[in-house]
Protein backbone atom coordinates (compact mmCIF):
# COMPACT_ATOMS: atom_id res chain seq x y z
CA UNK A 1 0.00 0.00 0.00
CA UNK A 2 2.74 2.43 0.97
CA UNK A 3 5.16 1.01 -1.90
CA UNK A 4 1.42 2.00 -3.98
CA UNK A 5 1.34 5.79 -2.75
CA UNK A 6 4.93 6.84 -2.89
CA UNK A 7 4.69 5.67 -6.40
CA UNK A 8 2.56 8.12 -6.89
CA UNK A 9 3.44 11.04 -4.87
CA UNK A 10 7.04 10.86 -5.73
CA UNK A 11 6.83 11.98 -9.59
CA UNK A 12 4.38 14.86 -7.75
CA UNK A 13 6.84 15.88 -5.07
CA UNK A 14 9.93 15.72 -7.62
CA UNK A 15 7.46 17.92 -10.03
CA UNK A 16 6.47 20.05 -7.25
CA UNK A 17 10.66 20.68 -6.45
CA UNK A 18 11.63 21.40 -9.70
CA UNK A 19 8.71 23.57 -10.41
CA UNK A 20 9.68 25.58 -6.93
CA UNK A 21 13.29 25.60 -8.14
CA UNK A 22 12.84 27.21 -11.38
CA UNK A 23 10.37 29.69 -9.86
CA UNK A 24 13.15 30.96 -7.17
CA UNK A 25 15.64 30.64 -10.24
CA UNK A 26 13.39 33.05 -12.44
CA UNK A 27 12.85 35.21 -9.18
CA UNK A 28 16.31 35.61 -8.65
CA UNK A 29 16.96 36.23 -12.33
CA UNK A 30 14.36 38.96 -12.28
CA UNK A 31 15.68 40.43 -9.00
CA UNK A 32 18.69 40.79 -10.56
CA UNK A 33 17.64 42.02 -13.46
CA UNK A 34 15.97 45.07 -11.22
CA UNK A 35 19.11 45.62 -9.46
CA UNK A 36 20.71 45.97 -12.99
CA UNK A 37 18.53 48.59 -14.31
CA UNK A 38 18.48 50.50 -11.16
CA UNK A 39 22.10 50.08 -10.92
CA UNK A 40 22.20 51.99 -14.55
CA UNK A 41 20.06 54.32 -13.53
CA UNK A 42 21.45 55.71 -10.80
CA UNK A 43 25.18 55.91 -12.42
CA UNK A 44 23.61 57.25 -15.47
CA UNK A 45 22.12 60.39 -13.53
CA UNK A 46 25.42 60.18 -11.15
CA UNK A 47 27.61 60.43 -14.63
CA UNK A 48 25.65 63.25 -16.10
CA UNK A 49 24.89 65.24 -12.37
CA UNK A 50 28.79 65.68 -12.78
CA UNK A 51 28.62 66.32 -16.47
CA UNK A 52 25.88 69.10 -15.49
CA UNK A 53 28.47 70.23 -13.07
CA UNK A 54 31.23 70.97 -15.02
CA UNK A 55 29.54 72.89 -18.12
CA UNK A 56 27.71 74.98 -15.63
CA UNK A 57 31.02 76.11 -14.14
CA UNK A 58 32.05 76.14 -17.69
CA UNK A 59 29.20 78.73 -18.73
CA UNK A 60 29.80 80.74 -15.66
CA UNK A 61 33.25 81.56 -17.02
CA UNK A 62 31.85 82.04 -20.71
CA UNK A 63 29.00 84.58 -19.72
CA UNK A 64 32.06 86.25 -17.47
CA UNK A 65 34.31 86.37 -20.49
CA UNK A 66 32.24 88.59 -22.72
CA UNK A 67 32.77 92.17 -22.64
CA UNK A 68 30.04 94.01 -19.57
CA UNK A 69 28.37 95.23 -22.17
CA UNK A 70 27.44 92.04 -24.22
CA UNK A 71 23.73 92.46 -22.88
CA UNK A 72 22.89 89.76 -25.62
CA UNK A 73 25.55 87.01 -24.41
CA UNK A 74 24.66 87.35 -21.18
CA UNK A 75 21.08 86.53 -21.59
CA UNK A 76 22.22 83.85 -23.61
CA UNK A 77 24.41 82.63 -20.85
CA UNK A 78 22.01 83.16 -17.82
CA UNK A 79 19.72 80.93 -19.69
CA UNK A 80 22.04 78.57 -20.29
CA UNK A 81 22.91 78.38 -16.51
CA UNK A 82 19.17 77.80 -15.75
CA UNK A 83 18.93 75.03 -18.15
CA UNK A 84 22.13 73.27 -16.71
CA UNK A 85 20.78 73.81 -12.47
CA UNK A 86 17.66 72.43 -14.05
CA UNK A 87 19.18 69.66 -15.36
CA UNK A 88 21.29 68.81 -11.94
CA UNK A 89 18.79 69.29 -9.70
CA UNK A 90 16.81 66.83 -11.82
CA UNK A 91 19.62 64.13 -11.70
CA UNK A 92 20.23 64.33 -8.09
CA UNK A 93 16.57 63.83 -7.68
CA UNK A 94 16.98 60.29 -9.42
CA UNK A 95 20.04 59.28 -7.27
CA UNK A 96 18.91 56.77 -4.15
CA UNK A 97 19.55 59.95 -1.25
CA UNK A 98 16.42 59.38 1.01
CA UNK A 99 18.25 58.55 3.78
CA UNK A 100 21.59 61.13 3.15
CA UNK A 101 20.50 64.38 3.57
CA UNK A 102 21.87 66.93 0.47
CA UNK A 103 19.77 69.58 1.09
CA UNK A 104 22.55 72.16 1.36
CA UNK A 105 23.73 70.87 -2.27
CA UNK A 106 20.09 71.22 -3.42
CA UNK A 107 19.50 74.21 -2.30
CA UNK A 108 22.18 75.67 -3.97
CA UNK A 109 21.06 74.81 -7.32
CA UNK A 110 17.72 76.16 -6.34
CA UNK A 111 19.39 79.38 -5.80
CA UNK A 112 21.58 79.52 -8.67
CA UNK A 113 18.85 78.36 -10.92
CA UNK A 114 16.48 81.26 -9.83
CA UNK A 115 19.40 83.65 -9.67
CA UNK A 116 19.68 83.03 -13.66
CA UNK A 117 16.07 82.80 -14.47
CA UNK A 118 15.16 85.82 -12.56
CA UNK A 119 18.00 88.00 -14.15
CA UNK A 120 17.64 86.56 -17.60
CA UNK A 121 13.97 87.61 -18.17
CA UNK A 122 14.12 90.87 -17.64
CA UNK A 123 15.30 93.57 -20.24
CA UNK A 124 19.23 93.52 -20.08
CA UNK A 125 19.45 96.51 -22.66
CA UNK A 126 17.20 98.84 -20.24
CA UNK A 127 18.51 96.70 -17.03
CA UNK A 128 21.71 95.38 -17.75
CA UNK A 129 23.47 93.54 -14.82
CA UNK A 130 24.85 94.97 -12.00
CA UNK A 131 28.52 95.32 -10.02
CA UNK A 132 26.73 93.23 -7.45
CA UNK A 133 25.20 90.95 -9.85
CA UNK A 134 28.36 90.37 -11.45
CA UNK A 135 30.45 89.76 -8.07
CA UNK A 136 27.57 87.03 -7.75
CA UNK A 137 28.44 85.75 -11.14
CA UNK A 138 32.14 85.62 -9.92
CA UNK A 139 31.51 83.61 -7.11
CA UNK A 140 29.65 81.21 -8.07
CA UNK A 141 31.86 80.63 -10.79
CA UNK A 142 34.93 79.57 -8.36
CA UNK A 143 32.44 77.39 -6.22
CA UNK A 144 30.86 75.50 -9.26
CA UNK A 145 35.09 74.84 -10.13
CA UNK A 146 35.05 73.14 -6.14
CA UNK A 147 31.76 71.44 -6.06
CA UNK A 148 32.73 70.09 -9.97
CA UNK A 149 36.51 69.03 -9.16
CA UNK A 150 34.75 66.91 -5.93
CA UNK A 151 32.18 65.33 -8.19
CA UNK A 152 35.02 64.19 -10.90
CA UNK A 153 37.33 62.89 -7.68
CA UNK A 154 34.65 60.80 -6.75
CA UNK A 155 33.76 59.67 -10.39
CA UNK A 156 37.39 58.36 -10.76
CA UNK A 157 36.87 56.35 -7.44
CA UNK A 158 33.39 55.20 -8.89
CA UNK A 159 34.75 53.96 -12.24
CA UNK A 160 38.30 52.70 -11.20
CA UNK A 161 37.02 50.84 -7.74
CA UNK A 162 33.83 49.73 -9.74
CA UNK A 163 31.81 51.23 -6.94
CA UNK A 164 27.96 50.30 -7.29
CA UNK A 165 25.09 52.90 -5.95
CA UNK A 166 22.62 49.97 -4.94
CA UNK A 167 25.70 49.20 -2.09
CA UNK A 168 25.23 52.85 -1.59
CA UNK A 169 22.01 52.69 -0.83
CA UNK A 170 21.77 49.68 1.52
CA UNK A 171 24.58 51.85 2.93
CA UNK A 172 22.64 54.82 3.78
CA UNK A 173 19.84 52.91 4.77
CA UNK A 174 22.25 50.51 7.42
CA UNK A 175 23.78 53.63 8.87
CA UNK A 176 26.75 52.57 7.94
CA UNK A 177 28.20 55.04 5.31
CA UNK A 178 29.75 57.59 7.95
CA UNK A 179 33.09 56.79 6.89
CA UNK A 180 33.19 53.14 5.45
CA UNK A 181 31.50 53.75 2.08
CA UNK A 182 33.58 55.95 -0.48
CA UNK A 183 30.53 57.76 -2.21
CA UNK A 184 28.58 58.47 0.93
CA UNK A 185 31.33 60.24 2.33
CA UNK A 186 32.73 62.13 -1.01
CA UNK A 187 28.58 63.16 -0.95
CA UNK A 188 28.92 64.29 2.49
CA UNK A 189 31.93 66.08 2.02
CA UNK A 190 30.21 68.07 -0.91
CA UNK A 191 26.66 69.26 0.67
CA UNK A 192 29.04 70.25 3.78
CA UNK A 193 31.39 72.05 2.05
CA UNK A 194 28.52 73.83 0.25
CA UNK A 195 26.63 74.80 3.54
CA UNK A 196 29.91 76.61 4.48
CA UNK A 197 29.71 78.54 2.08
CA UNK A 198 29.21 82.77 3.00
CA UNK A 199 25.79 83.70 2.10
CA UNK A 200 26.06 85.74 -1.54
CA UNK A 201 23.99 88.59 -2.75
CA UNK A 202 21.44 86.83 -4.52
CA UNK A 203 19.18 89.99 -5.40
CA UNK A 204 15.70 91.34 -3.53
CA UNK A 205 13.99 88.87 -6.42
CA UNK A 206 15.25 85.76 -5.59
CA UNK A 207 15.84 86.39 -1.67
CA UNK A 208 12.17 87.17 -2.01
CA UNK A 209 11.46 83.98 -2.91
CA UNK A 210 13.57 81.96 -0.14
CA UNK A 211 11.76 84.75 2.42
CA UNK A 212 9.69 82.69 4.87
CA UNK A 213 6.65 84.50 6.71
CA UNK A 214 7.10 85.35 9.91
CA UNK A 215 5.50 87.03 13.03
CA UNK A 216 8.26 89.81 12.41
CA UNK A 217 6.43 90.86 9.47
CA UNK A 218 3.31 91.63 11.03
CA UNK A 219 1.97 94.33 12.63
CA UNK A 220 0.39 94.73 16.40
CA UNK A 221 0.28 93.44 19.77
CA UNK A 222 1.23 90.13 20.90
CA UNK A 223 -1.61 88.10 21.86
CA UNK A 224 -2.27 85.34 24.42
CA UNK A 225 -4.46 82.90 25.10
CA UNK A 226 -7.14 84.77 26.73
CA UNK A 227 -7.34 87.27 23.92
CA UNK A 228 -6.92 84.55 21.30
CA UNK A 229 -10.12 82.62 23.11
CA UNK A 230 -12.26 85.78 23.22
CA UNK A 231 -11.47 86.28 19.08
CA UNK A 232 -12.26 82.85 18.61
CA UNK A 233 -15.32 82.78 20.41
CA UNK A 234 -16.72 85.76 19.15
CA UNK A 235 -15.71 84.54 15.05
CA UNK A 236 -18.08 81.61 16.19
CA UNK A 237 -20.82 83.32 18.08
CA UNK A 238 -20.22 80.80 21.05
CA UNK A 239 -19.23 81.23 24.67
CA UNK A 240 -15.59 81.21 25.26
CA UNK A 241 -15.80 78.34 27.60
CA UNK A 242 -16.37 76.30 24.80
CA UNK A 243 -13.38 77.10 23.13
CA UNK A 244 -9.58 75.16 23.23
CA UNK A 245 -6.14 77.10 22.85
CA UNK A 246 -3.09 76.14 22.14
CA UNK A 247 0.28 77.83 21.27
CA UNK A 248 2.74 76.58 18.29
CA UNK A 249 6.04 77.57 17.73
CA UNK A 250 6.04 78.85 21.40
CA UNK A 251 9.39 81.22 21.43
CA UNK A 252 10.20 80.69 18.04
CA UNK A 253 9.37 83.61 15.05
CA UNK A 254 6.41 81.78 14.01
CA UNK A 255 4.53 81.40 16.84
CA UNK A 256 0.97 81.26 16.27
CA UNK A 257 -2.64 80.00 18.15
CA UNK A 258 -4.53 77.32 17.75
CA UNK A 259 -8.53 77.40 18.61
CA UNK A 260 -10.55 74.26 18.44
CA UNK A 261 -14.52 73.54 18.63
CA UNK A 262 -15.06 70.42 19.47
CA UNK A 263 -18.12 68.73 17.45
CA UNK A 264 -20.33 65.59 18.16
CA UNK A 265 -18.96 62.16 19.04
CA UNK A 266 -18.56 61.28 15.60
CA UNK A 267 -16.31 64.43 14.88
CA UNK A 268 -19.09 66.34 13.06
CA UNK A 269 -19.18 70.15 13.01
CA UNK A 270 -16.04 70.65 14.74
CA UNK A 271 -14.48 73.80 14.13
CA UNK A 272 -10.38 74.56 13.76
CA UNK A 273 -8.79 78.27 13.43
CA UNK A 274 -5.44 79.37 13.39
CA UNK A 275 -4.48 82.78 14.60
CA UNK A 276 -1.21 85.10 13.98
CA UNK A 277 0.24 85.71 17.48
CA UNK A 278 0.96 89.49 16.62
CA UNK A 279 -1.67 91.10 16.06
CA UNK A 280 -3.97 88.19 16.18
CA UNK A 281 -5.15 88.23 12.58
CA UNK A 282 -6.67 85.05 11.23
CA UNK A 283 -5.37 82.95 9.21
CA UNK A 284 -6.77 79.47 8.58
CA UNK A 285 -10.40 78.11 9.53
CA UNK A 286 -12.25 75.00 8.73
CA UNK A 287 -15.88 73.42 9.84
CA UNK A 288 -15.39 70.09 9.74
CA UNK A 289 -19.09 68.18 8.32
CA UNK A 290 -20.67 65.96 6.01
CA UNK A 291 -22.12 67.91 3.32
CA UNK A 292 -25.14 67.04 1.46
CA UNK A 293 -26.17 67.25 -2.09
CA UNK A 294 -26.22 70.73 -4.23
CA UNK A 295 -29.13 72.67 -3.72
CA UNK A 296 -28.12 76.16 -3.96
CA UNK A 297 -27.01 78.06 -6.90
CA UNK A 298 -23.75 79.16 -8.45
CA UNK A 299 -24.89 83.15 -7.36
CA UNK A 300 -26.19 82.06 -3.70
CA UNK A 301 -22.63 80.64 -2.88
CA UNK A 302 -21.28 83.70 -4.14
CA UNK A 303 -23.29 85.47 -2.76
CA UNK A 304 -22.72 83.44 1.15
CA UNK A 305 -18.38 83.67 0.76
CA UNK A 306 -18.99 87.55 -0.20
CA UNK A 307 -21.31 88.29 3.15
CA UNK A 308 -18.89 86.42 5.00
CA UNK A 309 -15.85 88.01 4.14
CA UNK A 310 -17.65 91.66 4.82
CA UNK A 311 -18.69 89.97 8.07
CA UNK A 312 -15.50 89.26 9.13
CA UNK A 313 -13.30 92.51 7.92
CA UNK A 314 -12.44 91.58 4.37
CA UNK A 315 -13.61 94.44 2.68
CA UNK A 316 -13.83 95.39 -1.53
CA UNK A 317 -13.00 91.37 -1.72
CA UNK A 318 -13.74 90.17 -5.44
CA UNK A 319 -13.81 86.58 -6.42
CA UNK A 320 -11.25 85.71 -9.43
CA UNK A 321 -11.72 82.24 -9.84
CA UNK A 322 -14.32 79.41 -8.77
CA UNK A 323 -13.76 75.87 -8.28
CA UNK A 324 -16.40 73.08 -7.81
CA UNK A 325 -16.34 69.19 -6.03
CA UNK A 326 -17.54 67.08 -3.73
CA UNK A 327 -20.54 69.68 -3.60
CA UNK A 328 -18.21 72.48 -1.94
CA UNK A 329 -17.56 75.75 -4.16
CA UNK A 330 -14.27 77.37 -3.85
CA UNK A 331 -13.88 80.76 -4.47
CA UNK A 332 -10.62 82.68 -4.79
CA UNK A 333 -11.20 86.19 -3.79
CA UNK A 334 -8.55 89.33 -4.06
CA UNK A 335 -9.04 93.16 -2.68
CA UNK A 336 -10.12 96.01 -4.72
CA UNK A 337 -8.55 99.03 -4.28
CA UNK A 338 -9.38 102.27 -6.19
CA UNK A 339 -10.95 99.72 -9.25
CA UNK A 340 -7.41 97.41 -9.10
CA UNK A 341 -7.23 94.33 -8.27
CA UNK A 342 -4.80 93.22 -5.91
CA UNK A 343 -3.67 89.93 -6.27
CA UNK A 344 -0.99 89.49 -3.51
CA UNK A 345 -3.99 89.99 -0.90
CA UNK A 346 -5.94 87.22 -1.54
CA UNK A 347 -8.21 84.60 0.33
CA UNK A 348 -9.89 81.42 -0.66
CA UNK A 349 -13.02 80.56 0.50
CA UNK A 350 -14.97 77.03 0.97
CA UNK A 351 -18.58 76.90 0.78
CA UNK A 352 -21.05 74.13 1.41
CA UNK A 353 -23.49 73.65 -1.37
CA UNK A 354 -25.84 72.08 0.33
CA UNK A 355 -26.90 74.93 2.17
CA UNK A 356 -24.66 78.23 1.66
CA UNK A 357 -22.50 77.61 5.02
CA UNK A 358 -18.93 78.78 4.55
CA UNK A 359 -17.10 75.80 6.03
CA UNK A 360 -13.23 76.59 5.59
CA UNK A 361 -11.46 80.26 4.69
CA UNK A 362 -7.61 80.45 3.56
CA UNK A 363 -6.15 84.06 4.63
CA UNK A 364 -2.42 83.59 4.74
CA UNK A 365 -1.66 85.64 1.85
CA UNK A 366 -4.24 87.86 2.96
CA UNK A 367 -2.75 88.33 6.50
CA UNK A 368 0.95 88.60 5.71
CA UNK A 369 0.69 91.06 2.23
CA UNK A 370 -2.08 93.37 3.05
CA UNK A 371 -1.14 96.97 3.29
CA UNK A 372 -2.36 100.32 2.30
CA UNK A 373 -0.68 100.62 -1.03
CA UNK A 374 -0.08 104.50 -2.99
CA UNK A 375 -0.93 102.85 -6.43
CA UNK A 376 0.45 105.27 -8.92
CA UNK A 377 -1.95 105.59 -12.36
CA UNK A 378 -0.93 103.54 -15.41
CA UNK A 379 1.70 105.13 -18.04
CA UNK A 380 -0.32 103.87 -20.62
CA UNK A 381 -4.15 103.62 -21.88
CA UNK A 382 -5.96 100.69 -22.45
CA UNK A 383 -5.75 101.55 -25.96
CA UNK A 384 -1.80 101.88 -25.91
CA UNK A 385 -1.73 98.48 -23.54
CA UNK A 386 -4.37 96.75 -26.28
CA UNK A 387 -1.62 96.74 -28.93
CA UNK A 388 0.40 94.54 -27.39
CA UNK A 389 -1.59 91.31 -27.03
CA UNK A 390 -2.75 89.12 -29.68
CA UNK A 391 -5.04 90.40 -32.05
CA UNK A 392 -6.66 87.71 -32.50
CA UNK A 393 -7.52 87.46 -28.70
CA UNK A 394 -11.46 88.19 -28.44
CA UNK A 395 -11.26 90.50 -25.44
CA UNK A 396 -14.59 90.03 -23.24
CA UNK A 397 -13.23 92.25 -20.14
CA UNK A 398 -10.33 94.47 -19.01
CA UNK A 399 -9.16 96.22 -16.05
CA UNK A 400 -6.13 96.84 -14.07
CA UNK A 401 -4.57 94.68 -11.78
CA UNK A 402 -1.54 94.64 -9.50
CA UNK A 403 0.27 91.34 -9.95
CA UNK A 404 3.85 89.90 -8.52
CA UNK A 405 6.26 89.94 -11.92
CA UNK A 406 8.68 87.92 -12.45
CA UNK A 407 11.21 89.66 -10.70
CA UNK A 408 9.33 89.24 -7.20
CA UNK A 409 8.29 92.88 -7.41
CA UNK A 410 4.52 94.33 -7.46
CA UNK A 411 3.84 95.53 -11.41
CA UNK A 412 0.89 97.34 -12.04
CA UNK A 413 -0.73 95.86 -15.32
CA UNK A 414 -3.91 95.75 -17.75
CA UNK A 415 -5.47 92.73 -17.32
CA UNK A 416 -7.20 91.61 -20.68
CA UNK A 417 -9.79 88.72 -20.57
CA UNK A 418 -10.47 87.26 -23.70
CA UNK A 419 -10.88 83.83 -25.91
CA UNK A 420 -8.53 83.02 -28.36
CA UNK A 421 -7.88 79.13 -29.96
CA UNK A 422 -11.22 77.86 -27.87
CA UNK A 423 -9.85 78.33 -24.68
CA UNK A 424 -10.46 81.54 -22.11
CA UNK A 425 -6.95 83.41 -21.11
CA UNK A 426 -5.96 86.18 -18.95
CA UNK A 427 -3.12 88.72 -20.43
CA UNK A 428 -1.26 90.58 -18.00
CA UNK A 429 0.41 93.78 -20.02
CA UNK A 430 2.19 95.84 -17.84
CA UNK A 431 1.16 99.71 -17.15
CA UNK A 432 4.33 101.03 -17.47
CA UNK A 433 6.24 99.23 -20.46
CA UNK A 434 3.40 97.53 -22.39
CA UNK A 435 5.42 94.47 -21.55
CA UNK A 436 3.60 91.16 -21.17
CA UNK A 437 4.35 90.19 -17.79
CA UNK A 438 2.34 87.06 -17.80
CA UNK A 439 -0.41 84.74 -19.37
CA UNK A 440 -3.00 82.38 -17.50
CA UNK A 441 -5.67 79.99 -19.01
CA UNK A 442 -8.93 80.17 -17.00
CA UNK A 443 -12.32 78.32 -16.75
CA UNK A 444 -15.58 79.62 -17.94
CA UNK A 445 -16.18 79.07 -13.96
CA UNK A 446 -13.52 81.65 -13.51
CA UNK A 447 -15.31 83.58 -15.59
CA UNK A 448 -18.24 83.57 -13.99
CA UNK A 449 -16.81 84.39 -10.71
CA UNK A 450 -15.12 87.57 -11.94
CA UNK A 451 -17.92 88.77 -13.50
Amino acid sequence: MYRKISSVLFPIVTVMLIGAVYWGYQTQQDKNQLLIKAENQYQRAFHNLTFHVEKLHEQLGNTLAVNSTSKGFHQKGLVNVWRLTSEAQNEISQLPLSYLPFTEMENFLSHISNFAYKTAVRDLTKQPLSEAEFKTLKELYAKSDDIAKDLHHMQQDVLLDNLRWTDVELAIAAEEGSGKNTVVQGLRGVDQKVGEYPELDWGPSVTSMYEKRTMKMLSGEMMNNVEIRKRAASFLQVDPSMVEVSENGKGTEYASFSAVVQGDEDGNNKVQMDFAQRGGALIWYMKTREVGQTTISFEQAKTAADQFLQKHGFKNMQAVTYDEYRHNGVFTLVESQNDVLIYPDKVTVKVALDNGEVIGLQASDYVFQHRKRELTGPVLTKAEARKSINPELKVKDERLALIKGDTGEEVLCYEFVGKINGSMYRVYINAQSGLEESVEVISAEDMQAAS
